[in-house]
């Protein structure tokens, strides 16, 4: 089983923001691979299904982005998964809009949903794809990420999303990651 993590933040006014592009990519692949999220266990939505002969479980959590460790933890645990199972897919400010990054460990960055899930997995060796948002001009780092992306940003983050979308697929179809990251970065 292959799980994939999307980080944002649960509820209406977060739908759409540069916080959620986690949920965001969560969201076209299960749309692609017609799964639904159906289930809820261990502070997440869950959508599960076969893509490519293998059995994946896409991971919402909804304690919020700040405590997604909270989730990721215990259902991996639960499912006797993996490092190597796992992709967490979230948004970095250090990226242009349109630009995505693949990446098998590495620090938080100041991403505090990646430092819950480094605290409660224990390592920060995990798979990752982080989605350009880029970084505020002159508003604050926290109104910035949880507002929505510009109409002319539309057209690269779809790009980003696409992109996302097919590393996923790929690396549940059985690519290695490093060399995912050869061809996406």
């Amino acid at each position: 089983m292959k799980m994939i993590v999307g980080l944002g933040n649960v509820g209406d006014q977060y739908a759409g923001t540069r916080h959620n592009t986690g949920f965001m990519v969560l969201d076209q692949f299960a749309t692609t691979h017609q799964l639904t999220f159906t289930q809820h266990k261990m502070e997440a939505d869950l959508a599960s299904g076969m893509v490519n002969g293998e059995k994946v479980l896409l991971v919402k959590p909804t304690t919020y982005m700040n405590e997604s460790g909270r989730a990721v933890g215990p259902l991996m645990k639960f499912y006797k998964l993996t490092l190597d199972d796992l992709v967490v897919v979230y948004d970095d400010m250090d990226l242009h809009v349109g630009r995505i990054r693949l990446r098998t460990h590495g620090s938080a960055g100041g991403h505090n949903g990646i430092k819950s899930l480094i605290a409660h997995l224990g390592t920060d060796q995990f798979n990752r794809i982080k989605i350009g948002t880029d970084h505020p001009k002159r508003e604050s780092v926290v109104h910035y990420v949880l507002s929505r992306f510009s109409l002319e940003q539309q057209g690269p983050l779809a790009e980003a999303l696409d992109h996302s979308t097919k590393a996923l697929e790929e690396w549940v179809a059985g690519t290695d990651f490093p060399k995912l990251e050869n061809q996406f970065n």
